[in-house]
Formats: C-alpha cells, sequence, structure tokens
C-alpha cells in the first residue's frame, strides 16, 4: 500500500495517546495492509499493532473479514488501537494490582517483628 500522510499522522496521534496510558511502552510497530486486489465491494484492511511493554509483548490484529467497516483504513486503525488500549489497561492494572499486593506483604512482615 503506497504511503498515506494523513494515515501516518493518525497512527502517530492514536501512538501518542496510547503513551498516556502507559508511558513505558518501549516500542510500538504498525502495519496496515490490504487484505485483497479484488475490487468488488473494496480492500478491506488489516492492522497490526506490536507493542513492547517491560515484561510483556502485545500483540493486536484486526480481523478484517468480521467487519465490512474496514473497507475504511481509518476505521480499521481505530478499532485496532482501541483493542491495544484495552490491553495496556489490562497490563497496567495488572502490575498496579501485584505492586499493591507486593508493598502490602511488606507491611505484613514489618508488623509482625
Amino acid at each position: 500500500m503506497a504511503h498515506s500522510n494523513a494515515l501516518a499522522f493518525e497512527i502517530e496521534k492514536k501512538a501518542l495517546k496510547l503513551e498516556t496510558f502507559c508511558p513505558r511502552i518501549t516500542s510500538m510497530n504498525v502495519v496496515i495492509e490490504p487484505t485483497t486486489r479484488r475490487h468488488q465491494q473494496g480492500n478491506l484492511f488489516h492492522v497490526r499493532i506490536d507493542l513492547t511493554l517491560p515484561g510483556r509483548e502485545i500483540v493486536v490484529g484486526s480481523d478484517p473479514s468480521l467487519n465490512q467497516a474496514h473497507e475504511d483504513a481509518h476505521v480499521a486503525i481505530r478499532d485496532a488501537f482501541k483493542a491495544a488500549r484495552r490491553q495496556i489497561e489490562d497490563y497496567v492494572r495488572i502490575r498496579f494490582r501485584k505492586r499493591r499486593q507486593g508493598s502490602a506483604g511488606i507491611r505484613r512482615v514489618m508488623e509482625s517483628t
């Protein structure tokens, strides 16, 4: 697919927004590709986002065959970034819970001595 400044700008904007949920993203790779070359109903776009976070790698891929709205690359990008945001939120929630449980365990040990 030919490079599009509008799509690149949208991806950059959404990537920066993801960093507000988790500023510790160490790398991100976004790939957009049309799934077919047939033009009967228009191309469906597949978007894949690979994220690396401390202790975890997140891979999000949209399945365009399930959603005809993915004929628009902007919609496919939006849906993929929404899925990535949900996974990042889960990651942050789990890390925060583990951190709180770990510090509570330290307090219990110190109180018992």
